[in-house]
């Protein structure tokens, strides 16, 4: 007898899986009369973080005291020089070239040399700003999500959780291509990955990492560590959000060493998301169906519920037509950059 295994929450169509979703933030809407409500939770972060946000202006709100802890990075704007400006920043080839509008891993792409990043620059879309950063190469990367409630003197890291980007084992006789076309999860990678690469033939057991993007889009793979949380890593966290102005609710996402690394606080941060950070500890193919959409149900519940308390201490939430507005231009934006490899 076959046992069939139960459903994942990321084995769900988008579609499906956004009813519930939109359903749950309904339902708190009208329980808070505000359809924005969690716009609020980081006043100092365009719609909270919830779309269109520039990611530049994130990071450029850690205090200086905690650079160490943060990506080498600088914005490139429209006209600006990409090539000169890498070298101000004073970081080397390879790096990282990604949108500062940005989502879900679109247009991030790892750039090898003064040439490519040119070349990136001139797909751009015009009047788009992009971001150079420094490519870590911890070989590690996590999502860590944080939350403070407006007023308190400290905050939490609530939720840990490892990504992996797709990867494939080498046998000694097929190419990169031959293993990607025999992987249906992996298959739609082809023709973001470079010609070259896709004709190397790795040797058996070799480890191939087919993208720089970590991202479910990709077929990357999310594993909740939570359990592994500790004080010196929660410690490091708070100290830098709360370095940032009224930042409350959000994921700071790292690279680094070793777990044993990221439990004493050692980790460079390649990105700060605000409240649309999702919680993607709940996309491990581990969890079952229901248990995942619990912890997706509740982080939406603590947005509305931070955001009440910080409607009630003054602030405003975005307009549904500013919020849209935000989010049509996010999506015209991603259509149109460089492919991510």
């Amino acid at each position: 007898m076959v046992r069939l295994r139960a459903p994942r929450i990321a084995d769900l169509p988008k579609p499906i899986l956004c009813v519930p979703l939109l359903l749950h933030w309904f339902w708190l809407a009208a329980r808070h009369r505000s359809l924005t409500l969690p716009s609020t939770v980081n006043p100092a972060i365009e719609t909270g973080g919830l779309a269109g946000e520039s990611k530049s202006a994130c990071l450029a709100q850690i205090a200086p005291a905690f650079r160490a802890n943060v990506a080498a990075w600088t914005r490139v704007a429209p006209g600006d020089d990409p090539v000169a400006a890498t070298q101000a920043l004073g970081i080397g080839y390879p790096l990282i070239a990604k949108p500062d509008i940005g989502w879900c891993g679109y247009g991030v792409r790892s750039i090898e040399d003064a040439a490519g990043l040119r070349s990136y620059a001139a797909a751009f879309p015009r009047g788009a700003a992009f971001i150079i950063q420094h490519l870590v190469s911890a070989p590690m990367e996590a999502g860590l999500f944080y939350v403070r409630r407006p007023g308190a003197g400290s905050g939490r890291l609530t939720a840990m959780a490892f990504r992996h980007a797709p990867e494939l084992a080498g046998d000694g006789r097929r190419s990169v291509a031959e293993l990607i076309a025999s992987d249906r999860s992996s298959s739609k990678l082809a023709r973001s990955i470079d010609p070259a690469r896709l004709a190397q033939v790795p040797g058996i057991g070799e480890r191939v990492v087919l993208t720089t993007v970590a991202s479910l889009r990709v077929g990357a793979t999310y594993r909740d560590m939570s359990a592994h949380i500790t004080p010196p890593l929660e410690a490091c966290v708070d100290a830098i959000a709360r370095s940032m102005p009224d930042f409350h609710f959000g994921r700071f996402d790292v690279r680094f060493e070793s777990l044993a690394a990221l439990q004493r606080g050692a980790f460079s941060i390649i990105e700060v998301n605000g409240a649309g950070s999702e919680a993607i500890g709940c996309w491990d193919p581990s969890l079952p169906l229901r248990t995942a959409f619990a912890g997706v149900f509740a982080k939406q519940r603590l947005a509305f519920e931070l955001g009440a308390v910080m409607r009630g201490a003054g602030h405003v939430p975005v307009g549904v037509v500013g919020l849209a507005g935000a989010w049509l231009r996010q999506q015209r934006l991603i259509r149109r950059y460089p492919p991510s490899n």
